[in-house]
């Protein structure tokens, strides 16, 4: 009987495995040159691709948008330099998707011919591809730790409302000490306290905070308006 290949991966809590690489932007050391910002790491697999193509287009044309929210973006795939440079150059010159056009993608493109950097972060599934790296994404924070990943298969690309909404998730969880209930956008209401602490019922629910609203000791929201998640 064939024995099942570990695919070993990065936690959640986990520091970042930190890797030195060659990118479309120079070379980079990672996470120790993105301390102090959040990062997308992400993964796709391969350059010339339709799905991959769709999606760094939109990765680019939202980079400013995640700049805003202090978040860098990286990108990996186990091509050579080279066949990403002529692939980004080709997305600008030829491609238009969703009336984008001329998009030029100035974020970093690790260059993972060995796929050193894809096995260290799991990105290499071989229930899936053992030479193509899945789309995964790896949500660093400015301390250089893990804090979420989402993984898609070949076929499906990513959902980009659901990454920035992701982002804005965990920064306001730890600037406002709250949990985000599901499908919550900036401006609808948190959950309090933090979710998996016991917190002290009693305080919570004797009501002397008008923005906090108890359904039980276990469920308790608080308006959190929208100008204050997004300054």
């Amino acid at each position: 009987m064939e024995e099942k290949q570990i695919v070993a991966m990065p936690r959640i809590g986990d520091p970042a495995p930190a890797f030195t690489a060659v990118t479309t932007q120079g070379q980079i050391n990672f996470p120790a040159d993105y301390t102090g910002k959040w990062v997308i790491l992400f993964s796709h697999p391969a350059d010339f691709t339709p799905v991959c193509t769709s999606e760094f287009m939109t990765f680019a044309s939202m980079q400013n948008e995640f700049k805003a929210l202090n978040c860098e973006l990286v990108g990996l795939s186990v091509d050579g330099l080279y066949s990403h440079i002529a692939w980004l150059r080709t997305i600008k010159e030829k491609i238009e998707y969703k009336g984008m056009k001329n998009v030029e993608v100035t974020f970093p493109l690790i260059e993972d011919i060995t796929m050193e950097v894809a096995k260290k972060y799991g990105m290499i599934q071989p229930g899936e591809s053992n030479t193509k790296a899945v789309r995964a994404v790896f949500f660093i924070d400015p301390k250089g730790i893990v804090r979420a990943m989402i993984y898609y298969p070949l076929s499906m690309g990513r959902n980009f409302d659901e990454l920035k909404r992701a982002v804005i998730a965990m920064q306001t969880a730890d600037k406002f000490q709250i949990a985000t209930p599901a499908d919550w956008r900036p401006g609808d209401d948190v959950i309090v306290p933090t979710a998996g602490s016991c917190g002290t019922a009693k305080d919570r629910m004797d009501g002397k905070d008008p923005d906090v609203t108890c359904y039980d000791w276990f469920f308790c929201t608080k308006k959190l308006p929208k100008e204050k998640v997004i300054s």
